[in-house]
C-alpha cells in the first residue's frame, strides 16, 4: 500500500467540507472522497457551467449538496457549525483570469473577502481538525524564470485574478499564524497548483474545453498563444496531494501546516500549439487555427511550480505523464459524447490513477 492509498484509508468515514464541489476540480475531489467512504458536505453558490461534472456525475444525489455564498459570512458560520466538519478543503472561487478584467470587485469579494468568512467559521469551530486552502500557482510573482518557484518565493500578480489569489494567501499565512498555530489539535496548509485538465470541464476561456466544444461540432480550435508553455497534469494529480496533505495533518498538524506546491516535473511543460495538436490525435480528427489575443489582457507565458518540498515530505509524485494525461482527457470527452456513463468514465479514472505507480 503506497502513501495515497493509506491517506485515503485515513481519510474513510471522515465529515469533511468542501467549498466549490460544484466546479470542475471541486466535484472530482468531492466524488472521489464520497467513493472512499466519506460523509461530504458540498457548499457553491451555483452551478457554474451547463453541462457540468457535477450534474452529469448526479453527485446531488451522492453527498450533502448546499447551495450557499462564501461572501455571505452568516451562512458559512451556520453551515459548518451545523455540519461540524473534521476536514476542510477551500476550492470556491472565481476561478478566470478574463472574468477577473471584467468583473474585478467580484473576484475580489469572493477569493479574498469568500475566504476570510470561512477562515473565521474555522477559527470559531471546535470540529475541524484538517484544512486544505486552495489557491493558485498564479499568487506567486511571475517573473516569467525558468526556475520552477518555491513555496517562499514572493507572492503577487498584475491582473485582478492572481492579484486576488496573493492576496488570499497572506490572508490565509495571517489566520495560520494568528490563530491556527495555537490549536494543536488543528493543521492548517495552503497548496498552489497549476494548469489541470480532465474529463467534465466545461469552463469558458480555458483550453481543454475550448477544444473539446469545437472537436464535438467540426470546428477549427482557435488559439491564441500558440507558444505559451504551462506545466499541465491531469486533475488527480493535485487533488492526490491535497489528500495527502489532509491526512498528514490529522496524523501531525504542526508538521504539515504551511504552504505547499503540487506541479509536474518541468519536462512536462508543454505550448499550447502542444495540447492541441495531442488533442486531436487523440479526437481522431480536427484542426485548428491561430488568432490575435485581446491586447489588453495579460497572460504568463511561462510559470512552473518546485514540488520538491511535497515530493520529499509527504511522497507525493506526478502519475500521469503527458501522452496518459491527454488521452484520459480526451478520452473521458469521447467516449461521454459517445454515450458513455460520466460515473463510469470518472470512476475508471481515479481507479486507474490510485493503480498507476509510476
Amino acid at each position: 500500500m503506497d502513501g495515497l492509498e493509506r491517506s485515503l484509508q485515513a481519510l474513510r468515514g471522515r465529515r469533511v467540507l468542501v467549498t466549490g464541489h460544484t466546479g470542475f476540480k471541486g466535484s472530482w475531489l468531492a466524488y472521489w472522497l464520497q467513493q472512499i467512504g466519506a460523509e461530504v458536505l458540498g457548499i457553491s453558490k451555483d452551478v457554474p457551467t451547463n453541462p457540468s461534472h457535477f450534474e452529469v456525475l448526479r453527485l446531488e444525489e451522492l453527498i450533502h449538496h448546499q447551495i450557499g455564498d462564501l461572501r455571505d459570512e452568516v451562512c458559512v458560520s451556520k453551515l459548518v457549525k451545523a455540519f461540524c466538519p473534521e476536514v476542510v478543503f477551500h476550492l470556491a472561487a472565481q476561478a478566470t483570469v478574463r472574468t477577473s478584467y471584467s468583473s474585478p470587485k467580484e473576484t475580489f469579494d469572493t477569493n479574498v473577502g469568500g475566504a476570510v468568512n470561512l477562515l473565521e467559521a474555522i477559527r470559531a469551530s471546535t470540529s475541524v481538525r484538517a484544512l486544505v486552502f486552495i489557491t493558485s500557482d498564479k499568487c506567486y510573482r511571475n517573473i516569467e524564470t525558468h526556475r520552477g518557484y518555491v513555496e517562499d518565493d514572493p507572492l503577487g500578480g498584475r491582473d485582478p485574478y492572481s492579484c486576488s489569489k496573493a492576496a488570499a494567501e497572506h490572508v490565509f499565512s495571517a489566520y495560520l499564524h494568528s490563530y491556527f498555530a495555537n490549536n494543536k489539535l488543528l493543521g492548517a496548509a495552503s497548496t498552489r497548483a497549476g494548469n489541470v485538465i480532465g474529463g467534465g470541464d466545461w469552463a469558458t476561456d480555458r483550453l481543454l474545453p475550448d477544444c473539446v466544444r469545437s472537436l464535438r461540432q467540426g470546428e477549427a480550435i482557435e488559439i491564441r498563444s500558440p507558444n505559451a508553455t504551462r506545466p499541465w497534469q491531469h486533475v488527480l494529480e493535485p487533488l492526490s496531494g491535497y489528500l495527502m496533505l489532509a491526512a498528514a495533518l490529522l496524523d501531525d498538524p504542526a508538521a504539515f501546516s504551511g504552504s505547499w506546491n503540487f506541479g509536474p516535473p518541468a519536462t512536462m511543460s508543454e505550448s499550447v500549439s502542444e495540447v492541441v495538436r495531442k488533442s486531436i490525435a487523440v479526437w481522431g480528427s480536427g484542426s485548428h487555427t491561430i488568432v490575435n489575443p485581446e491586447p489588453h489582457l495579460h497572460e504568463s507565458t511561462l510559470l512552473h511550480l518546485n514540488a520538491t518540498k511535497a515530493q520529499q515530505q509527504l511522497g507525493w509524485r506526478t502519475r500521469w505523464s503527458f501522452q496518459p494525461m491527454m488521452e484520459r482527457t480526451v478520452g473521458w470527452y469521447k467516449s461521454w459524447t459517445n454515450g458513455s456513463s460520466p460515473r463510469d468514465l470518472t470512476t475508471t479514472d481515479i481507479q486507474e490513477y490510485v493503480r498507476t505507480t509510476s
